[in-house]
């Protein structure tokens, strides 16, 4: 594997929730870091976060020139994707996307979940503030659901109820990803909080931008990780209805979007300064409770 996918991959041990857990098969393993894989090169290019250098420009098949390009690269890398899916040579140019190859192959993967994690990062190169809860919503259909769909594909369990419930489970966890990082997003010009919900606090940029948030703020982050409870506890029925290790890891997801929650909440909803982060103690305990709950 070259350096530049190594380094993509390694980001999986930073995220709220475990991408690919021991205890699970090796196939399983393999299938889900080559998505996650995917995943965070879509999000890397939409967010300009690609390693210097461009080289994954050239790979995609882009002039280096052209390497902070986010649409250009965009474009190439979902022509890159559409040759995952060809019999027809040449295969895909990037390696994260010949690794995906076997996994698309093996699980009879469609390319709709990829497409709709491509179209949301060029969503956020035409979007930056969200009118209301259901504008964010729909964005997050194409930004997070696809990869809970994509878990259910690859595992051979997926019902249209998995998918309402799993579908609950990333759009919470993309409001939790929101709200840990809102300093962050604003340094980008982004802002995933509702304005109009924003407007009901009386939230202003403004104070997003401070070094604290002042209690509007804070009010405004409590709302909304109450909607992120309310959306993890309407789809946490997901856990109880697999089995075995994949139970597991769905706790997984499911604890770690409410310990991300808890150490939220423990900060006092000031997430301005940074992004409040759980403890693997808080994760594990918060694990344990959802497979109790769920069983």
């Amino acid at each position: 594997m070259d350096d530049l996918s190594r380094a993509v991959l390694d980001q999986a041990a930073h995220e709220n929730f475990p991408v690919a857990p021991f205890f699970l098969p090796r196939a399983w393993r393999g299938d889900l870091m080559a998505i996650y894989g995917y995943a965070r090169l879509v999000d890397d290019i939409g967010d300009g976060d690609l390693a210097p250098g461009g080289g994954d420009a050239v790979l995609l098949g882009l002039e280096r020139d052209r390497a902070d390009d986010r649409l250009a690269l965009l474009d190439a890398l979902e022509a890159d994707l559409h040759r995952v899916f060809s019999d027809r040579a040449p295969g895909p140019r990037h390696p994260l996307l010949r690794r995906l190859g076997p996994t698309v192959r093996r699980c009879g993967l469609t390319p709709e979940p990829f497409l709709g994690l491509i179209e949301a990062n060029r969503q956020d190169q035409r979007i930056s503030r969200y009118a209301t809860a259901a504008d964010l919503d729909a964005y997050c259909e194409l930004s997070a659901n696809p990869v809970g769909r994509l878990v259910l594909g690859i595992t051979g369990t997926t019902s249209p109820e998995r998918v309402r419930r799993s579908d609950e489970i990333c759009t919470a966890l993309q409001i939790v990803e929101h709200l840990q990082d809102v300093a962050e997003d604003l340094a980008r010009d982004r802002i995933y909080l509702p304005e109009e919900t924003r407007k009901r606090f009386g939230v202003t940029e403004a104070d997003l931008a401070a070094p604290h948030a002042g209690p509007a703020v804070r009010a405004l982050i409590a709302h909304e990780a109450d909607r992120a409870a309310r959306l993890l506890d309407a789809g946490a029925p997901l856990v109880g209805s697999v089995h075995g290790r994949l139970r597991l890891l769905l706790a997984g997801f499911v604890g770690g979007g409410r310990a991300a929650l808890r150490a939220i909440a423990d900060a006092d909803h000031d997430v301005l300064p940074g992004p409040p982060k759980p403890t693997k103690l808080s994760l594990l305990r918060e694990v344990g409770a959802t497979l109790r709950r769920e069983g």
